[in-house]
């Protein structure tokens, strides 16, 4: 009977199976883990059925070249129940975003918001300030009003803008806010209003289409307004 000897098969192994990386036996002709392992282990039989008394297999290489092909078809199991949640998570999300068409949504945005007919700027302050200044633009950047507001506590505020009620275009106006405490400035995230129209599950992700605003992320949306 034939033999084969450890040193000749080990390193046909690891030219299968990769001795430093277990990727190397897919680039050597399999294409998946489950293919590689199959490969290794009709190898690994005939290796044993042909090996030399004399010089028999390394078991603690032959221990490592399993280990890497388990390792190979571990990742591959743990990337498809990885893809397979993903794809769970974005169903949950769109049964989720299916409520949100009709309502209207807070997202970060510098455009006024109209709310019965009278436009609000919408902001919100991370900590109470002494001074909170909202300057009201015209559609084209230019500065038309300026609303000067006493001790603020922290949180989100609605302040109207009755200069601009019943403008046709008052929904086109921005404001820019600037919030103190004596000389320090206080972090303020401006914030408008806008309607779902639809909700996106293309792609990996979820969307949204807003009225005004167009197509964003779901992850934007600040609050349910």
């Amino acid at each position: 009977m034939s033999t084969v000897s450890s040193t000749g098969s080990n390193a046909f192994l690891d030219k299968l199976t990769g001795s430093s990386s277990a990727a190397k036996a897919v680039s050597d002709g399999a294409t998946t883990a489950k293919e590689a392992s199959e490969r290794f282990l009709k190898l690994l039989v005939t290796q044993l059925q042909n090996q030399d008394p004399m010089n028999p297999v390394d078991n603690a290489q032959m221990t490592s070249q399993m280990a890497q092909i388990s390792t190979v078809s571990g990742i591959e199991k743990l990337n498809t129940t990885v893809e397979r949640l993903n794809g769970q998570f974005v169903q949950m999300q769109a049964v989720q975003g299916a409520g949100l068409v009709g309502k209207d949504v807070l997202i970060q945005g510098d455009r006024m918001s109209v709310v019965d007919g009278i436009p609000q700027a919408t902001f919100e302050i991370g900590s109470a300030a002494s001074r909170v200044k909202v300057e009201v633009l015209s559609p084209a950047g230019r500065l038309i009003d300026t609303i000067n507001l006493a001790t603020t506590a922290a949180g989100r505020h609605d302040v109207p803008w009755p200069a601009g009620k019943d403008k046709p275009d008052a929904a086109s106006h921005r404001f820019v806010v600037t919030a103190t405490t004596g000389s320090t400035k206080v972090d303020a995230v401006s914030l408008t209003r806008d309607k779902v129209d639809a909700v996106n599950t293309g792609g990996t992700s979820l969307t949204v289409e807003l009225e005004r605003s167009g197509r964003v992320p779901y992850n934007q949306i600040t609050a349910l307004d």
